[in-house]
């Protein structure tokens, strides 16, 4: 009788436990109220207040996504107007003309933190 005891027991706890969470997984959701059912009328609003009217049919709506077309920086400059009478222009200068500062690390082929004349005559081609 004392092994019925010590067998019987824990699964009458398991059994529990097991029902609990099937009764707690069973239940369904509250259905949603009818969709005819008017609102309730809002009390806030003051009695003399007028609600504005609501139009129910629905624009045509059309959206249209682009880049916008790059500014006009106009034609680029001579090498000796950017690098100011020296020998390279440097990040410095290259921004008196956006594009060329936007292109700086492109132009400067050999990576030395300057362009030179050869190298902006081949960024002005567009090679």
């Amino acid at each position: 009788m004392k092994s019925f005891k010590l067998v019987a027991l824990p699964m009458l706890m398991g059994s529990l436990f097991g029902a609990g969470s099937l009764l707690a997984q069973d239940q369904s959701a509250t259905p949603p109220p009818p969709a005819d059912a008017a609102p309730a009328a809002n009390s806030a609003m003051p009695a003399d207040a007028q609600a504005a009217p609501q139009s129910t049919a629905r624009p045509e709506i059309e959206v249209r996504s682009s880049m916008p077309p790059p500014p006009s920086a106009g034609p680029a400059p001579d090498f000796a107007q950017l690098a100011g009478g020296g020998k390279a222009i440097t990040p410095e200068q290259a921004a008196a003309y956006p594009p060329l500062a936007n292109d700086f690390d492109y132009a400067d082929r050999n990576r030395d933190g300057r362009i030179s004349k050869s190298e902006y005559e081949r960024w002005r081609s567009g090679k």
